[in-house]
């Protein structure tokens, strides 16, 4: 028996016999051409690439009755890069510079662009090269006349274990019967984690060699709630995880009747549960998992592995999509928030010695002013299509905030002058991740509709921690006083001015936080969408009177450690919950 941690991307627990889905690729050759030779080979791609192209749109015939729209954009997307003349003139370069055959000029391009976009340092543009591999494994499988094996036809219940799952093979894959996914690769924002969450497949991710382990046949555990796979397991644990598993299903069966009822508590407090999406194919989630709105998209996503800026159409045309899907439900969308850990390939992010200290978010934005109004534009356009809200990142005071509505005011005169139609009482709002920002709370409150704490970078920030170093990982204390005294200072200081307060990091997600951000006077929570049910759960059987009881004593108390302990037992004696 062995065990083994990845990253939970998909909650659920499967126990199931081994599919290895191996990388079929078969070996490029490498060749020496004469120079009258390089017009066939360019022939030979272009042939090559129509033919990748027709393969794709067979599948969405073939499937189209079945394909999500997720699913349906994966595919589009992959034909897009196919279209994209950018990638094909750089083979068309190498292959009268170099004189080799075009499976090793692609082979050998595409593996230099993967390169440059796993060296970028952000995680969207890094997952991204999944699509990359899958559309060149497509063009280089016509190349060399290689037949792909597909997941199509798969015939009995397995658990998919893979390094990594091309797009086109989850768009395909028989889902009936794949009870869970263990991947070397990927992490919670890649396409494999979007599916496996809509399908409710429980995945772990990113778990390095695991396919290295395994042969095939072999049973095996997948804990999508903890990251954990366990290898070939003995009777005791097979027999611990049947009835964890049988407890997982009735508790969610539990949850899910929660569905349509509101999250208050039993002394009468309506609290708002809203989820976090970062592209639009989430919204099937939002739905499924009874939230109330959408508390957090992250526009960003939009910028992010693209061959080019999204244009003000585009923007308007995905934000649209999402409120029009959101049937007058709120739905906030956070302006452009790229630089520290998410790079933009189009943004020019040199010289930046301490990007999570630097040139990013709303700062980034008030430097690139025609790109903020093209944004800005392509909001107040879509939001005659639902309940917009529009939320401004990182803003660490009166100037960054007064100048951000003053462009948004402009971009609202642009379209009055072009006699395009937009809401007129958009309600506007901030996200608090900055201490400046908390501290000075009182005053910003005075200027907008809204709060949201993000909590993520407000903790790192507060406790001078990198949340994504390990070394200093011990630190990141969500429970640290320091951390809640400001949270308690943002709340009654937007509270002072009538403007209710959102959190929208992790913190909101984690329901051992639920009854002490109850007790601080959270008005809304937004999470990850298949985290509602259980904060529902906790808010429902929890009153505000205990909630500030307990609040009441943490604050008394000097360090983190306490406060988790403190946290952790009640949780756990009151709610049955584990750390």
């Amino acid at each position: 028996m062995k065990q083994m941690h990845g990253i939970a991307a998909s909650p659920g627990i499967a126990i199931g016999t081994v599919f290895l889905y191996q990388d079929d690729t078969p070996q490029v050759p490498q060749y020496s051409l004469a120079e009258e030779a390089v017009e066939e080979e360019i022939r030979r791609l272009q042939d090559a690439v129509q033919r990748a192209e027709a393969d794709i749109r067979q599948i969405q015939q073939e499937n189209n009755s079945r394909l999500e729209k997720d699913e349906q954009a994966i595919l589009d997307a992959h034909l897009m890069m196919l279209q994209d003349p950018t990638l094909f003139e750089s083979v068309h370069r190498k292959l009268q510079e170099d004189l080799l055959n075009v499976e090793w000029v692609v082979h050998q391009t595409v593996k230099e662009l993967m390169e440059k976009l796993m060296a970028s340092g952000d995680p969207y543009l890094k997952e991204r090269t999944t699509d990359l591999r899958d559309v060149s494994k497509r063009v280089l499988s016509h190349l060399l006349a290689h037949t792909r094996v597909g997941l199509e036809s798969l015939q009995e219940e397995i658990i998919l274990v893979t390094h990594d799952l091309m797009p086109s093979d989850a768009v395909t894959m028989e889902k009936s019967k794949v009870m869970a996914i263990a991947m070397d690769a990927g992490g919670k924002t890649s396409h494999t984690a979007i599916l496996a969450r809509s399908f409710e497949i429980p995945a772990v991710l990113g778990l390095g060699t695991v396919t290295r382990m395994l042969s095939g046949g072999e049973v095996l555990i997948v804990d999508g709630n903890h990251g954990v796979v366990i290898l070939d397991p003995d009777d005791q644990t097979l027999s611990e995880y049947r009835t964890m598993q049988d407890e997982w299903h009735e508790h969610e069966n539990q949850l899910m009747r929660l569905k349509n009822l509101p999250a208050e508590t039993s002394d009468g407090k309506l609290i708002y549960l809203n989820g976090n999406i970062e592209v639009p194919e989430e919204v099937v989630s939002i739905h499924s998992h009874g939230a109330d709105g959408i508390g957090l998209y992250r526009s960003e996503f939009l910028f992010l592995g693209t061959h080019s800026l999204p244009d003000e159409n585009e923007q308007y045309g995905a934000y649209r999509r999402v409120l029009e899907s959101m049937q007058g439900r709120p739905v906030t969308i956070r302006t452009l928030d790229v630089g520290g850990d998410k790079l933009s390939t189009h943004i020019d992010h040199r010289d930046e010695k301490n990007p999570i200290l630097g040139w990013r978010a709303i700062r980034m934005c008030l430097s690139e002013v025609d790109l903020f109004k093209t944004q800005l534009r392509a909001l107040l356009r879509s939001s005659v299509h639902g309940r917009l809200q529009i939320m401004f990142p990182m803003i660490s005071g009166i100037p960054e905030l007064s100048r951000a509505l003053d462009l948004l005011e402009e971009a609202r005169q642009e379209l009055r002058d072009r006699e395009v139609p937009f809401a007129r009482d958009i309600p506007v709002g901030i996200m608090i991740e900055v201490p400046s920002a908390a501290l000075t709370a009182d005053a910003l409150a005075r200027k907008v509709d809204f709060f949201s704490i993000g909590t993520n970078d407000l903790i790192q920030y507060t406790l001078a921690v990198d949340r994504g170093n390990e070394r200093v990982a011990y630190l990141y204390e969500p429970f640290h006083p320091g951390l809640l005294k400001l949270i308690r200072m943002i709340i009654e200081s937007g509270h002072r001015e009538g403007i209710p307060v959102a959190m929208c990091g992790e913190m909101a997600g984690d329901p051992l936080a639920t009854v002490v951000l109850l007790g601080l006077g959270l008005d809304q929570f937004s999470m990850g969408a298949v985290g509602i049910p259980e904060v529902k759960r906790i808010i429902r059987s929890a009153s505000m009177a205990e909630a500030e009881e307990l609040v009441g004593s943490i604050m008394e108390m000097r360090t983190a450690a306490e406060i988790n302990t403190a946290v952790q037992g009640y949780m756990k004696k009151r709610f049955g919950l584990d750390a």
